[in-house]
């Protein structure tokens, strides 16, 4: 047994070298350590500030993208729908063009016609007069004054004009 419990000497050397060494590293060693582990608490409670700070900046931004996103896409459908009204617009305003100038090609097509057919009747009714009278002078035998065939000619344009209009 004498072994294992040290002698008195030697442990009072052991505990007073243990007390300069526990005095030396209170000292020297432990301030330099606290204050470094300190350091380094800082560091991460900094680290952990500024990572909450960044996820708080990256919602607001990814909300205000979201909002930009939103607002991006209303606009969009206005405009496509604003386009699409002007388009339709467009469209009636260029079908009623058409309509109106057909209708005026068509009022202007008709007015040529009645005005070709007016013609035509007067040259007909100026050439069947001529040769009616021509007819009815030879028929008759003798031949007609101016004045004479002036008359028939009115008498049987205006006979003709009456058959025309029944």
């Amino acid at each position: 047994m004498d072994k294992i419990i040290p002698l008195t000497s030697e442990l009072l050397v052991s505990l007073v070298s243990f007390a300069v060494l526990f005095v030396v590293m209170w000292k020297f060693a432990l301030p330099p350590i606290t204050k470094m582990l300190d350091e380094r608490a800082e560091k991460i409670k900094d680290s952990l500030e500024k990572a909450e700070e960044t996820r708080v900046e990256a919602e607001r931004l990814l909300n205000e993208y979201k909002e930009q996103l939103a607002a991006a896409r209303l606009e969009s459908s206005r405009v496509i729908e604003q386009g699409r009204k002007v388009a339709e617009t467009m469209k009636d305003e260029i079908v009623a063009k058409a309509n109106e100038e057909r209708e005026s090609i068509l009022a202007r097509a008709r007015e040529e016609i009645q005005g070709e057919k007016r013609v035509a009747l007067a040259e007909l009714q100026a050439s069947v007069a001529d040769l009616s009278v021509a007819v009815a002078g030879r028929i008759i035998g003798t031949t007609l004054s101016a004045a004479d065939h002036a008359a028939l000619i009115e008498k049987y344009v205006a006979e003709v004009g009456t058959l025309n209009e029944n």
